[in-house]
């Protein structure tokens, strides 16, 4: 009797385990071009998130202190002598009967808050007289000013209100500046 020899069967093709450098889906890519173009897709995202940054330092956009700061009147001398501030200036009428608050719209502008022990600084410019520091330093208060020193500045005697307290302050992982950089 003759003995059949074994069959076995052609060897199939698996297209998803086909090796590097081969066609699949009518593209021919190895490892280099796969990292190459990985690579260039990282790139494209980074590029996009700094075009899309929103921190920019045009006086529209108020970003950060640094802008407040360069913004001040009279800049240097307020970062040495006191703080860069944001003043909003508006009114408030209110009518007792009916009972109604209104608001105008606020002003915002560039200004300055100056610390107690600098206030000599005014008086040598002439721009406070003596009775308007008695009175101010009476009441414990300080004095802030918009405008630059030089022309015609709106300077006010102007009171730290510490009752609401700066709930960024509170909130976890927030950097406590030391107390003594609060009072003025």
């Amino acid at each position: 009797m003759a003995r059949r020899p074994k069959y076995s069967p052609p060897p199939r093709s698996n297209p998803q385990r086909s090796a590097p450098g081969s066609s699949v889906g009518g593209f021919n890519l190895n490892y280099g071009q796969i990292a190459l173009f990985g690579g260039i897709f990282v790139l494209g995202v980074g590029v996009g998130i700094g075009f899309s940054s929103t921190a920019s330092f045009s006086p529209e956009n108020v970003a950060s202190r640094e802008v407040i700061d360069r913004s001040a009147p009279n800049a240097e001398l307020c970062i040495q002598f006191g703080a860069s501030a944001i003043v909003s200036d508006l009114r408030v009428f209110i009518t007792l009967n009916p009972f109604n608050v209104y608001v105008t719209q606020p002003t915002m502008q560039p200004g300055c808050v100056l610390r107690r022990n600098n206030w000599a600084i005014l008086e040598q410019k002439r721009l406070i007289s003596n009775q308007q520091v008695g009175e101010c330093k009476n009441r414990m208060n300080t004095f802030g000013f918009t405008g630059p020193l030089e022309g015609k500045p709106k300077i006010d005697c102007i009171y730290q209100n510490d009752a609401a307290g700066n709930l960024f302050l509170n909130q976890p992982g927030a950097v406590t500046p030391p107390s003594e950089t609060q009072d003025f």
